[in-house]
This record gives C-alpha cells, structure tokens and sequence, in this order.
C-alpha cells in the first residue's frame, strides 16, 4: 500500500529532480461496501494484486487475468457522471534499455500515440477529438524508469465509443507505427521535447542520478534518452525492443468510470484476448543496489542555481509481502519522519542558518530505499546550515519524542486518512484507475480509504516514543551514504569541505523539540454581537442564494451534497489588483507566504498549527483583479471554526516580521534563477510586458526584495485588511441556516468596514503598442535554446462577453493548427502554446497569446507559420470538423467540471457586488458552443489584425537577433 499523505514541510526532495513525473501510487476508495474492510479468509481467493498479502482486499475492484497474461482491474464510479477512465501499463521503462537503446522505451510511447494499426499516421488527435477528448489531458502517457502508462478520459462514454477507443488502445500496444517514415518524423519531436527540457534543472537532475545512484543502472537511464541514441534509432531496433516488452504478460489495464464492470471486463477481453506475440519476453533485468565503493560526496556548479545541499542514506530495495504489519511500520516509519520535519521547520521559521529543510522517505524506481534530507540555507554560509540540521537530526536519533509530538503528528496523519473516507464517493475515477496502476508499478496493493484508516488505527498502540526512535535511527543509518552539494560558483577545495562537513562530529541539539501548547479556539479574538441578516434572496441559479448583513457583508451560499463531506469557502475581501497604482509598486509578492505566516493577534504560525492540527484547516491567500482572497477547502465538522479563523484574520492580523526575513531570503534565494532558461524569463517578464509595463505585473528587483521591511509590509496591508467589502462564498456540504448563522457570528459581528473607492487610472488595463520587430529579451541559458511570442489585443468585460468566450474556440483551433505545423510536421517546437485571455473584471487589457519555446535559427520560420495560420484564420472559414473537434472537448470539459463546487464558486466570484456574472454564468455554455465558422471568421478579422500584434523573443546572451 501506498498511503497519499501530506508530505514533509521541504518540498525540495531530490526525487522530484531525478524523476520528473515519478508515479506516486494511492488508495482507491470505495462505492460503498463494508466488504471491503474485511480481511480475506482463507477460503477466498486473493486477486492478482493481493498475492503475498493480507491487507483487506479493496471490494469495489473486479480482478481478472487473460489466458494471455494480461491482467485488469475494473470497476464502476460516476465521478464524473458519464466518464470512463482508462489505464493501461506496460512494464517496460528506461531501465529495462540497453545501453544503444536509451530512449527508446519512451520513443515507443510516441510512436504508439502517433499512429498504430487502426489509426493513419498523424491523426491520433484529430480521432480523439471527435470523441470529445482533450488531446494532452484526457488523452496522454507517461515513461518512467520503471513503465509506461497509457491514460484515456473518456467523456460521456457511449458503447459505440468505449469499443472505439479500446480497439485503439489495442491497436497502439500491439502494432504501433514503428516504420522508418513515422521514427524519422517523430524523432524531430523527441529531440524539441529533450531540447526544451535541457538546462539548469535537467543537468542537476542527471547529476544527482549519477551520484546518488552510481554502479546502478538508473543513474544513467534517464527516459528522455541522449541525443546520440535517439538519432541512431531505427525502426528494426525500436521494433526489437517493442517485441521484447510489449507483451500482454507485462500489460495491466484498470478501467475506472461510470460502466457495468461486467461491460468494461467484456471490452478488454473482446480487444486484448487475441494479443500474443511469439517468443519468450525478457527478464526483468536486475536493477543492482547502492554501491558502496562509490564517491561520498560530490559537488555540482550550476550557475543561477539556489544553493543547496542534499543528504541521501540509501539501502537496498527489496520486494516484500504487502501486508498489514509491513503497512504499519511504513507508517510509523512515516510519523517519525513528520516529527523531525516539523522541528526543522520551526527552526526555519525563526529565522536562522537555513531557510527550509525536511526529510523524506522514498523507494526509488525498485532501486533503493532512501531517506533524502534536503537543505537550503539562509546565505552562503551552508556549513552552518548543515551543522545546524544534522544536530536537530542527531537529537532525534538520541532521544525519544515526547507522547505530545508523536500525538501530534498522528492527529495530522489521522485526519489526512479520514479525508479519504470522507471523499470516497466524490473522488474521481480517473485518479482511482491511476492509482492502481501505480500500485503495480511499486509492487504493492490498493486499499479502500477505511481499509487504511483501520490499519493506521490498529497500528497506533505499536507507535510509542521507542518505537519512533527505532524508526529515526534506522532511517538514518545505512550502508551507503551520500552527499550532494549544488552551488552556483566555483570555489577551490569545495569538495574537501563537503566531506569533511558531513563526517564532523555532531552534537544533538536539544532546544529543538517543540514543547506541546494547549491552543484552543478561545485563544482567537473575540467578535462582537452577531451580526443581523437584512436581506435573503434566491440567485436564480442552482438553488444559490444571496444574504446580506447589517454591516454590508454578503455572503453567497451553496448548501448541496454535490461533494460529500466537504466545504468550500472564499472570503473575498478588498479590490485585489485593483487596489494597487499601476505605477507606484507595493509589495504583493510577499503576502501569499507572508501575511499568512504572519499570524492572528497574538498567535503566531506555530500555535495556529497547534490549533487547526488534526483538523481540515487552512489559510490560502490570492490577489485576484477586483479581490484579496482567502480560500481554503474544509469539512462540515470544521467549517465554522474556520469562519473564525478568517474573520479572526480579518479583525487582528499579527504581524510577525520573521515570515518577512523569511519569504525575503527566499525570493533572493530564486532571483537569479529566473534568468537561466527563456521559459523563466518569460514568466519573470511576460505579464507585465502584456501589460504595457503595468507595475502590478511586474516580478521584484533584487533591490526591492532587499529593501522590504516588516514596517514597510504592515504599512500596506494593515489598512488593506481593515477595509473595503467583503464576499463570503460557502458552497458544499452545509445546512444553510447553520452556515448563515455562523457567518452573522463571525465577519456579520465585525464592524462596518470604510472602503475607499478605486481610482479609474486603477481599473485601466493596457495592451502595448504595436512593435514591428520583436522586443528582445535575453537569457543565459542553453545556446539552442530560445523562445518566441505573438500577442494581438482583444478586449474584457461582459459587454463582449460572447466574443470572449468564442475566443476560447478560435483560439483552440489555432493552438490545433500550429501543434500539427510546428510540432507534429516540421519538429521545430515541442509545446507551441495559443491562449485566450478575457478579464471580466477589466473593460479592456485580454489578448491572444502565442507561445513556444524553439531553436534560435527557427524563430522567423515560427513567426511565418503563425501570420500564416492567422491570416488563414481570418481569409478562410473553418471547416466543420475542425470546429467540432475544437467544440466536442470544451463541451465536455464544461459538463465535467460543473458537476463540481469548484466550478459554480469560480464563476460566482463577484456576483454579490455585480449581478452581471450570475448572467453570464447562465449564457456560458451556449456562447461558447454555439459559434458557427463564420462567426469565428469574423472573430479571427476583428481581433488578429497585423498592425495592433505585439511581439517578443527570448534568445541566448551572445546571440544576435536576425
């Protein structure tokens, strides 16, 4: 089993560098069935999956192998009404490769979603599409060092569909388009995807295989290939690795989805049943163990690369019994991993020697067993930072916790389960079926969420402060232990250093252990006497309603039972964008950490942990156009002293000015890494140069990251979170005269709030002028690398709002048009991008957005693909199936996602304060549905006019612009 927790405080662990996209496998949940808590007898027979274990066998699933080999694993969910969900793994990844293959396991990948036998070549999307899926999220793969899995959404699966899309999907296993035309154009796509990826991060990411895994072979088996491989690939070679690997023995399908289980077993044994291939397949080959006789230590100049320092104790991976007691001492391993965790972010917290660290447990492609300690510190000074959290470390190898950390930490890991639980019949089956297949991929089990929770609960009495240290010590104890430093500077005797920073002695330090406070709710501040409703009105929409208080908060509430056991609230506050000059700049990019961190009254962020631990509690924070957000998604045991918290929040913000050292130290932390990929300066300087330079877009100077005080940030946001209106949205799982009379109690109690009305020169949003050759912007990155943009105006607001969201059509057609030129013809760009940008919120200031990363020798070619695309746009109109194929997947993308709160929330946001969104939330669908070609032709005259487009490159210093 593989339990989906909230992972340690440091998000920066190594995994994420070495295995982009590594599969995390989870639960599954459920329909409903008190069998699937219950332990095999041993009269059952234990499904594929549960051999070797005696974990309760997850019910809702149904098991089967073919007489080939091939297992499955079905089941039937209706979240979202009407879908289908599609899995389909081989167990062949960048390992099972030969050293002349590297690549190939993923080049195979391509070549089955380009075309196989039942789809021509190139016109895999175009099929797709006209079932009404999104080519790249409903319809996509994935390789791994370990697999490759083939994922289908399938949207309102009729039977004539389901059949279609699963003789493709046999079709793409069995008998892809591996011929030397199909590898020839589609190695020009692989190189653009291995191009686009290279720099700073996939350097550090080979690296840090290389080092961590030495005398392994996943430290060289990247699934991306090398360039040498990839341009020596021949049909006959990658056809001798399909024949090796793609064999129905190594193929598991799970099929999750609002289907008769009996129907989706019926279907693969109708399209998988007849798959042999001749020959015996290969063995797995041997994924070797840490080897000891390799280097230590290591480090890794990477110029523009934050310093940091990565710690890995690696032991052998080794399969074993999925069984309960295995589970359980997992999660105790896990517990005792949270604890040392959250004493390393505390002493972050306050400010000293390092700036973030945590700890975390992976297995690691069937190849080890580490645990990572990743650490970044404040300055330059790492070898106090790395003195500092070995001695917190030390600690807790020394001494037991207290009852009180191990109390806290389970209530935490508790509550994470018991969401489970309480989500199971909403939680989709597009993640259920991707959870099994991961599953397969560790070589362990799925279980029902209260299969989970059980086996965590029966395992507590097991987890006394002996037992933790047990863990603590084991998990940093092994064979093998290496250290890797990544430094963006040159500095002699640098590895010396490392080696003997990592093998000084260490003394435990004591004052780390965080002492247990009793923080209750009382502990908030006080409101006053609960505010009094002035006005209860029906929206007209969903059963919605709009209530209105004596001090002027609104509140928009959605009492349903759409999302079982969960709450959803927005507290909009303020003018957001609005409230900011777009000349003088103040300091947003600090609030999302920042004011949050900051604390309420006298709390800081250490005692709301204690208060909101073992609850669905938190504190999200965002600046949207016309509103300062604070979002967070909660339970109906909880929601009301959430409210509390917020309106608490609202009427006694602390001003704790350690998160300001903190979010300070770690935006100068990333400054220079903005600079070292043309992706990274766009997303430093893009917006604001879409914005005519509008300083609300704007990314911090280093200066004005380092002029930041804490006095300076209170002077701004104190004032900010003292007035303007307040919108409350409660959507989910409430009664609503509870929700109400909680709300009267808590913001209905503030008093009045003064607003101060937003300048007209704020409500003005700019697109630039138009230029004749591209803005240059430079990078200092990779020589091959390069990016190119093209903008033309549109406009905002609800008077053009049906042509805002037509745009969303044209615009999607365009991005068809370009990915078929620019990638899947010419490989000249691995991910060309068209956006449609329409603020609701502004009159003015959306535009269309072309992007794509390309080669600098290939940017006039990209400009003169995308005029020509647009000028054809607007000469000729679009044919009608390629306006279906734009229209089927938004059809379905709009059914999906207004089966949820999320998506009625979003688009209600302001309705309080202008009824014009509650409108245009009844017109969406047919706005955006009903375009016709010609309309879209009109579109494409009005808005992609040649003399109003704007345009930027980004190239390599030393590179002349042409």
């Amino acid at each position: 089993m593989h339990f989906s927790l909230r992972r340690p405080a440091a998000s920066l662990s190594i995994i994420a560098l070495i295995l982009s996209g590594s599969p995390l496998a989870a639960r599954t949940d459920p329909a409903a069935a008190p069998a699937a808590t219950q332990g095999a007898t041993q009269a059952q027979i234990r499904p594929w999956l549960y051999e070797n274990s005696d974990v309760p066998i997850d019910a809702a699933w149904r098991f089967g192998t073919l007489s080939n080999g091939l297992r499955y694993a079905v089941r039937r969910n209706g979240v979202p009404p009407g879908q289908v969900s599609v899995r389909l793994r081989i167990d062949a990844g960048s390992l099972m490769e030969q050293p002349d293959e590297l690549g190939y396991a993923h080049y195979i990948e391509h070549l089955s979603m380009r075309g196989s036998r039942h789809v021509p070549d190139g016109e895999s999307k175009r099929i797709w599409q006209r079932l009404g899926v999104t080519f790249g999220s409903d319809s996509n793969a994935q390789t791994t060092p370990t697999g490759t899995t083939y994922a289908l959404d399938l949207p309102q699966a009729t039977p004539a569909s389901l059949g279609e899309s699963m003789k493709i999907l046999s079709g793409m296993m069995t008998d892809p388009n591996i011929v030397d035309s199909a590898v020839a154009a589609e190695r020009a796509v692989v190189l653009a995807e291995r191009r686009e990826s290279d720099g700073p991060q996939m350097r550090l990411s080979d690296a840090s295989r290389l080092h961590f895994f030495a005398g392994q072979p996943l430290a060289d088996h990247a699934p991306i290939g090398t360039v040498a491989t990839l341009n020596a690939a021949t049909a006959a070679k990658i056809e001798a690795f399909h024949q090796r690997w793609y064999r129905p023995e190594n193929a598991v399908i799970a099929i999750a989805g609002d289907i008769d289980p009996a129907q989706a077993e019926q279907l693969i044994k109708d399209n998988f049943g007849s798959w042999t291939v001749p020959g015996k397949g290969a063995p797995l080959p041997d994924f070797g163990a840490p080897d000891p006789k390799q280097p230590a230590t290591r480090v890794v100049v990477e110029p523009g690369v934050p310093l940091g320092l990565t710690m890995a104790w690696l032991r052998p991976w080794t399969p074993h019994a999925d069984t309960i007691v295995y589970n359980q001492d997992k999660l105790t391993d896990m517990l005792a991993l949270q604890i040392v965790s959250r004493r390393l972010e505390q002493a972050a917290r306050a400010g000293g020697s390092f700036l973030q660290a945590g700890v975390d447990q992976e297995d690691v492609s069937r190849s080890v067993d580490g645990t990572f300690l990743t650490i970044v510190p404040t300055g330059e000074n790492w070898e106090k930072a790395l003195a500092d959290v070995r001695a917190i470390i030390e600690d807790a190898k020394a001494t037991p916790p207290s009852q009180a950390e191990i109390d806290r930490e389970y209530a935490q890991m508790d509550t994470a389960l018991s969401i489970g639980v309480e989500n199971a019949d909403t939680e989709a089956g597009s993640k259920q079926a991707s959870d099994l297949v991961s599953a397969v991929d560790i070589r362990e089990t799925t279980v029902s969420p209260q299969a989970a929770v059980d086996i965590f609960r029966a395992g507590k009495p097991t987890m006394t402060p002996d037992k933790i240290l047990d863990s603590t010590r084991r998990l940093f104890s092994a064979g093998v232990f290496r250290a890797l430093m990544v430094t963006g500077q040159v500095q002699p005797g640098l590895d010396a250093k490392l080696a003997a920073a990592v093998a000084a002695p260490v003394k435990a330090a004591t004052n780390a252990r965080l002492a247990d406070k009793a923080v209750t709710m009382d502990d908030l501040p006080k409101f006053g006497t609960p505010g009094t409703v002035v006005s209860r009105k029906p929206i007209g929409l969903q059963g919605m309603e709009e209530i209105t208080f004596a001090n002027g908060v609104k509140l928009t509430l959605f009492a349903n039972d759409i999302e079982t056991e969960k709450v959803r609230i927005n507290v909009r506050f303020g003018h957001g964008q609005q409230a900011f000059s777009p000349t003088k700049p103040v300091p947003g990019w600090a609030a999302d950490y920042a004011l949050v961190a900051s604390g309420i009254g006298k709390l800081g962020q250490r005692e709301l942990d204690d208060l909101t631990n073992g609850r669905r509690m938190g504190m999200g924070f965002n600046i949207d156009d016309d509103a300062f957000e604070m979002q967070v998604v909660t339970r109906p045991a909880d929601y009301k002293d959430q409210l509390r918290l917020f309106a608490a929040k609202l009427a006694q913000p602390g001003w704790d000015p350690a998160p300001i050292a903190r979010v300070k130290t770690g935006a100068g932390v990333a400054y220079d890494a903005m600079s070292r990929s043309p992706d990274a300066v766009l997303g430093r300087d893009l917006n604001w140069l879409l914005h005519d330079k509008d300083v609300r877009f704007r990314t911090p100077s280093r200066a004005e990251i380092d002029a930041l005080t804490p006095q300076a940030f209170r002077a701004t946001w104190e004032p900010i979170l003292a007035s303007g209106p307040i919108e409350i949205q409660i959507f989910g799982q409430v009664k609503a005269e509870d929700a109400i009379a909680t709300v009267a109690s808590t913001f209905g109690a503030l008093p009045p709030r003064p607003d101060v009305p937003v300048p007209a020169a704020n409500r003005a949003m700019r697109f630039p002028a138009h230029v004749e050759t591209p803005v240059v912007l430079r990078h200092k990155g990779e020589k091959e690398q390069a990016a190119a943009v093209m903008a033309w105006p549109t406009s905002g607001g609800f008077a053009l709002q049906k042509e805002g969201r037509q745009l969303e059509i044209l615009t999607q057609i365009f991005n068809d048009r370009l990915f078929d030129k620019l990638r899947s013809t010419e490989g000249a760009a691995y991910s060309p991008s068209v956006q449609n940008n329409w603020p609701f919120s502004y009159d003015s200031g959306g535009y269309i957005l072309v992007t794509s990363q390309v080669r600098p020798d290939r940017i006039n070619y990209f400009y003169s693909v995308v005029k020509d695309t647009a000028a054809d746009l607007v000469k000729t109109p679009v044919s009608a199936d390629e306006l279906q194929r734009a229209v089927a997947p938004m059809q379905q993308l709009l059914m999906r996602a207004s089966t949820g709160n999320a998506f009625w929330m979003n688009q209600m946001e302001g309705a309080t304060h202008d009824p014009r969104y509650v409108e245009a939330m009844k017109s969406m669908s047919p706005d955006m549905l009903s375009v016709t070609p010609e309309q879209l032709q009109a579109l494409a005259a009005k808005y992609l006019v040649p003399a109003k487009s704007w345009s930027a490159i980004v190239l390599p210093e030393g590179v002349a612009a042409k």
